[in-house]
């Protein structure tokens, strides 16, 4: 047996060989050894620190696939504001900026670096002691939330600096603030929205969304799905010597392991850069992620003090934004898809046309109201436009090449599915086919309850869930917990093995998390973040199902279209049904009994940093006493928990009259001495 000794040493050097593929893979875009060769490594590192936990350090890859679900993000502050950019879309605004700059600065000309404008979610990464310690959105400028822990998924983002085999010998700064954007790239979008699509779920508009909605995720194994990636293009707050020419903080940056941005330029007066900028798109169009134009960034850090900020963005740089890219094609027919809640969405089919580096063939025309809008018809010329540099959409008609008797498209009245009426509110634009036994909603229904991200049953895909649906075995959710293991053994393709894996994998989803639960079954309006929160407020499903609309408003994060939503949803009579045979089956419906104790029905916000307890330490000690903890301040809120440096929360305590709380005060309510 190996002493303890040389299992360090094992680890460390599992630890340096996966660091090492990382870069390869995330950085140099050569990798060297396959997936499943890499899974392998982080598999026998995992076992091992879990196996040694007093080896386990916070810059190990094993850190990155992901703990237990948070319970919320924390808010905090920003030592540097982070501010927006102005826009500009034309040479001639980029020469009015040019002049702006070198009249503040009283020169002639002026030196600039240019750079891709990755579309994405801005991100602030911070470094002590060369150890990674916060990663935090924009927000409002000011604060932002705490994503640490979905951070840590993104491979290519360096637990420490320097970052192993990164070339960097010059002396650390002691706290280093870098930031960047974190995106999710084309092909992943294209995946993601497919499995949407597959499963009836309206798709993400564009990849910054699907990423904006990745990162507000509570559970970070879910983030590690979404292969999201990162390039950093600047710094925040420093304590500590960096470069100060923008160039210079690049390479430097770059020397220390960070993944910067490779489209760029230093450029000697504005000429350069408008030359530079024009020239781009045509030289660059196979990127695999989505970019809307190039920063302009004066490039001395110190004449960037010179020039200062407004309230909003600063003066010494600015971002030039390209129009979105068009073509004109054929509409050859428009399918109309029904999804999971009923929704007939309807797609247009497209002669195939060369837009922006890709072949575009199918485009959504949203909804029936949209197709009015454009009066577009099957057989019309139509110009499409990718949005960003990725988004296919039909954005008008080209009415004066209209054949002549072509027919106005009929949006159908009846289901295409299963033939039943469609219906409509006067509060939404979304036609949905009524029939309670539509086959089509049924079947997305069923792949999204199986999902991995819902219930993750195994074995239990499209095309079994189109035999279990057609052939009647399925009526509802509740039915997969019913199904009779022979007959199921005898549908094609499937055999007894086959059925001992799903029936598994359909026992295994009983005890699914709560989050999990809410958001398999299809609440409309109600995606995997919102879920979370919902879980958060309610310990038991029943309870939630119970909620009225003004109790759900209260809640932070929940708006009224989603509160209106799963009142409605959990109104309904098959509902209802569905859930009694769910419980019956023994689908675990959340915490089945609330702990007594001397805290019981009090929620708890906590704010800041405790001297005596960590975050985790504090919270135990509430749920424990029977109490409930909440990210976010309310009116149901009954204590709010104060620590050093705390954020924005407190702000809100003390404007709605919650009680507050030093940490002398929590531990008397806790009943401690």
């Amino acid at each position: 047996m190996a002493n303890k000794a040389q299992i360090k040493k094992e680890i460390e050097s599992l630890r340096l060989k996966i660091e090492h593929h990382n870069r390869k893979y995330y950085l140099e875009a050569r990798p060297e050894i396959s997936d499943f060769e890499f899974d392998q490594l982080m598999k026998k590192l995992i076992e091992l620190e879990k196996g040694h936990p007093e080896f386990q350090t916070p810059d190990s890859p094993s850190q990155r696939v992901g703990g237990a679900p948070l319970k919320g993000f924390q808010t905090v502050q920003h030592r540097v504001p982070m501010l927006s950019m102005d826009n500009t879309y034309s040479d001639g605004e980029l020469l009015e900026f040019d002049k702006r700059v070198r009249k503040g600065l009283e020169k002639d000309s002026v030196d600039y670096y240019v750079e891709e404008k990755i579309d994405g979610v801005s991100i602030a990464l911070i470094y002590e002691k060369g150890y990674f310690r916060l990663g935090a959105t924009r927000g409002d400028g000011r604060f932002g939330d705490d994503v640490s822990e979905n951070i840590k998924t993104i491979r290519s983002v360096p637990l420490r600096i320097p970052a192993p085999g990164a070339k960097f010998k010059d002396e650390l700064p002691e706290i280093l603030e870098v930031r960047g954007e974190v995106y999710m790239p084309q092909q992943s979008f294209l995946n993601l929205n497919a499995e949407k699509e597959k499963l009836g779920e309206e798709p993400f508009a564009n990849p910054r969304n699907a990423c904006a909605g990745s990162l507000k995720l509570l559970d970070p194994k879910l983030v590690a799905k979404r292969d999201l990636n990162l390039f950093i293009h600047g710094r925040g707050y420093v304590k500590g010597n960096v470069p100060q020419r923008q160039h210079e903080l690049m390479e430097y940056l770059e020397g220390l392991g960070f993944r910067v941005i490779t489209g760029h330029r230093l450029c000697r007066g504005i000429r350069e850069v408008i030359d530079f900028i024009r020239d781009y798109p045509a030289q660059n169009k196979d990127l695999p992620y989505e970019i809307d134009g190039m920063v302009v960034k004066v490039d001395s850090t110190r004449e960037q003090d010179v020039l200062g900020v407004t309230s909003k963005s600063p003066r010494w740089m600015i971002a030039y934004k390209y129009p979105a890219e068009q073509r004109e094609t054929v509409l050859r027919e428009i399918h109309v898809q029904v999804g999971r809640t009923g929704a007939l969405t309807p797609v247009a089919i497209l002669e195939p046309v060369h837009i922006a580096g890709t072949t575009v063939s199918r485009a959504s025309l949203h909804n029936r109201d949209e197709i009015e809008r454009l009066d577009v018809r099957v057989g019309d010329a139509v110009v499409v436009e990718k949005s960003g540099l990725i988004i296919p959409k039909v954005i008008r008609v080209l009415k004066d090449k209209r054949p002549r008797s072509l027919p106005k498209f009929k949006f159908p009245e009846t289901c295409p599915v299963c033939g039943s009426h469609v219906v409509s509110s006067e509060d939404e634009v979304a036609v949905r086919c009524a029939g309670l036994g539509c086959p089509a909603q049924l079947k997305a229904r069923i792949r999204h309850y199986a999902r991995r991200e819902a219930m993750d049953i195994e074995g239990l895909g499209t095309v079994l869930i189109d035999q279990l649906v057609d052939a009647k075995l399925t009526r509802d959710l509740a039915d997969l917990y019913f199904l009779d293991f022979g007959t199921v053994a005898g549908l094609e393709r499937m055999g007894e093995k086959s059925a001992r894996n799903l029936f598994a994998g359909i026992e295994a989803s009983k005890s699914r998390p709560l989050p999990r639960l809410i958001h398999a079954l299809g609440i409309p309006n109600v995606g995997e973040h919102t879920a979370e929160v919902l879980a958060e407020q309610y310990d038991i499903l029943d309870d939630l199902a119970g909620a009225e609309e003004g109790a759900l408003l209260e809640i932070h994060e929940i708006g009224p279209v989603a509160a209106r939503s799963t009142v409605e949803f959990f109104a309904q009579k098959n509902t209802r049904e569905v859930l009694a045979r769910l419980k019956k089956a023994g689908v675990r419906f959340g915490i089945k009994e609330r702990k007594s104790g001397r805290l019981r029905g009090k929620t708890f916000v906590i704010t800041g940093t405790l001297k005596k307890y960590s975050r985790q330490e504090a919270e135990s000690e509430i749920k424990n006493a029977g109490g409930r903890v909440s990210s976010s301040v309310s009116k149901n809120t009954d204590y709010l928990v104060l620590g050093e440096e705390p954020g924005s929360k407190y702000e809100k305590a003390v404007k709605l009259g919650v009680p507050v709380l030093d940490e002398k005060g929590f531990e008397a309510v806790l009943g401690k001495p």
